[in-house]
Order: C-alpha cells, then structure tokens, then sequence
C-alpha cells in the first residue's frame, strides 16, 4: 500500500486516530472481556487469533468498507447516501452492547466535532463512529487509504489496551501483538476495497455470543 499524504493531513490522522481522542472507545472491550473469562483467549497466540479473524472478517467486511463508501458520499456531497451507510452499519452491529459500542463512540466523536467548528453532515441522534471518522476524515482531506488506516489502527489500539489488563498481556507482548497485527492490515484494506455492496456484512458468530454474554458478565472492567 503507498499513501500520499501532506505533512497537515498526516497530523490530523494521528489525532483521529489517537487514543487519546475522547470518545471513550477505551471503555468497551467488545466480547472480548467475556472471551477470556470463557478460557477462549488466554495467552499472546490466542489473543492474536482473536483479533485477526475480526480484522479480516469484520473490520474489512464491515468497517473499512463502509468508511470507505461515506467517504465517496461526502466527496459527491450526497448527504442521503452517507445516512443510508450510517444506518447500514449500525444493523451490521450483532449485538446491543456491539452497538452501544458504534453508537457512543460515534456520537462523542460527532460532539467533538462540533466544538472543533466542524459541520458533522449526519442529521441523526444514532450516529456510527464508521461515519463520524469519515466526517472528520473528509473535513482534514485524509486520504482514504489513510483513513481506513487509522479506522483500523483505533480499533487495534484499543482492542490490545483490553488485552493488556484482561488476559494480561505485559507491554512488551502488547507491543509484540500491535507489530504482528499490523502486517495484516494492508490486506484487509484491500479486501474492504474489493467489495461490492452486496457482499458487505459479517457473521463471527463467537464474537456476537461474546459479546451478548458480556452484557450480563457478574465481574466487568469494560463497559457494556
């Protein structure tokens, strides 16, 4: 993958995609919390496991692909297509906690932009944090492989933190599965850019089982 981008855009996309943008998607371990109280991922190998069949599966499937149509949307200014892709990744969401997920994150990231001064298009009180990224994305003129680079690597981040505490990972196998990972995510991307609209969706049915099991988990550090 070779991404032209300026210097401005560049630092936009890091502060996009920074965990320190405050939209809470630290707070949300999506099923993976359940997973290893279940003895499904237990160590470094399986962790991976986990993630890199939701990169390819989900992220690409849903995520990336989706980003990648509200992008089109805004760059022909067609408001009503850039709802329909917010409303379709939403359904795509197999779980309430899974939207829960989408939707708070999406929405705090909608209100940030607000107070940045920036129009967040979307005219609806569900927003998926999908269509939020590409609001900002677009408003920054991030390219979008770079976008979706920086959807992926929010999610990635995030995802390895939850690890870190809950299997627990120490840093520096953190590190090692954030290096791992990230030599996966060129190909997923392609594939998200492959897609015909017909073929977008997931079905991971562990995750959503996860997922939905989380919600009434009697111990929990993440949110539900």
């Amino acid at each position: 993958m070779s991404i032209t981008i300026t210097d401005r855009a560049l630092l936009r996309l890091l502060q996009l995609s920074s965990a320190s943008l405050p939209v809470g998607g630290y707070a949300f371990s999506q099923g993976l919390e359940f997973a290893i109280e279940a003895g499904w991922v237990r160590n470094l190998k399986e962790t991976r496991e986990w993630l890199s069949l939701q990169l390819h599966d989900a992220l690409a499937q849903v995520d990336c692909a989706i980003l990648l149509r509200c992008l089109h949307a805004l760059e022909k200014a067609g408001i009503a297509q850039l709802h329909y892709w917010n409303q379709y990744a939403l359904a795509c969401r197999e779980t309430r906690e899974l939207r829960l997920t989408d939707t708070a994150t999406g929405s705090a990231l909608i209100r940030l932009l607000r107070q940045l001064g920036i129009d967040p298009q979307i005219q609806t009180e569900e927003v998926s944090f999908v269509a939020a990224f590409a609001v900002a994305a677009h408003h920054w003129q991030i390219p979008e492989e770079a976008a979706a680079l920086g959807l992926v690597w929010s999610w990635l981040e995030n995802q390895v933190a939850a690890a870190t505490k809950l299997v627990p990972l120490g840093q520096t196998l953190a590190q090692q599965l954030i290096g791992e990972i990230q030599h996966e995510v060129p190909a997923a991307i392609a594939r998200a850019r492959q897609l015909q609209d017909w073929e977008l969706g997931a079905g991971l049915p562990a995750l959503a089982i996860a997922s939905a099991r989380h919600e009434t988990q009697y111990t929990r550090l993440f949110r539900s």
